[in-house]
């Protein structure tokens, strides 16, 4: 050897860190994170019945949207706080979009987790509130989730106000004050 090193890595590197720039640049203002204080992304899922629901159908209304499946045992466990909570204020104020992500019953998921009757698991705990179902899961993709369940709360100027990762008392004395704050509700 001569004893010259190459420049080819060092001109890679640059590359690289010029490509990272620019594809930054070009995507500004399109990529936001699904986080408390960001406008929450519109969704397009469906009820019991098959009609398509989006984020737009709770516009006005402070809206819980909830991520589960009927597999899930902290998502059971948190749905008797989530209906308490539900009773405490009117429609017009605050409403619950909770929404499935269970594969079709008879079928597995990319997961290996088999698909559920989410209209069951709702008659079975006595729940009122709008069951949602997903079973392609693109909710957890638009909301960037990493589980079930996985909880947001959006104000009825359709900004994130909170977002909880795993299951909660929604019933608690903190919840049930934020949404009457954000309901406008006393």
């Amino acid at each position: 050897m001569s004893g010259k090193t190459s420049r080819a890595p060092y001109l890679l590197a640059g590359v690289v860190v010029i490509g990272v720039v620019l594809a930054a640049w070009l995507t500004r203002g399109r990529i936001q994170p699904v986080v408390s204080g960001y406008p929450a992304p519109d969704f397009v899922v469906t009820d019991i019945a098959g009609t398509p629901v989006t984020l737009e159908d709770f516009r006005g209304k402070v809206v819980l949207l909830n991520v589960w499946a009927t597999w899930c045992g902290p998502c059971v466990e948190e749905m008797p706080s989530m209906q308490r909570l539900y009773d405490l204020f009117p429609r017009d104020e605050f409403e619950i979009a909770a929404i499935s992500v269970d594969a079709p019953g008879g079928s597995v998921d990319s997961s290996g987790n088999v698909g559920g009757d989410p209209a069951a698991f709702a008659r079975d705990l006595a729940l009122t509130f709008p069951i949602l179902l997903d079973p392609s899961g693109s909710i957890q993709q638009v909301y960037q989730t990493s589980g079930v369940p996985e909880s947001f709360v959006i104000g009825a100027d359709g900004v994130i106000y909170k977002k909880v990762a795993g299951p909660t008392a929604w019933d608690s004395e903190s919840n049930i004050a934020l949404v009457r704050r954000l309901s406008g509700a006393r």
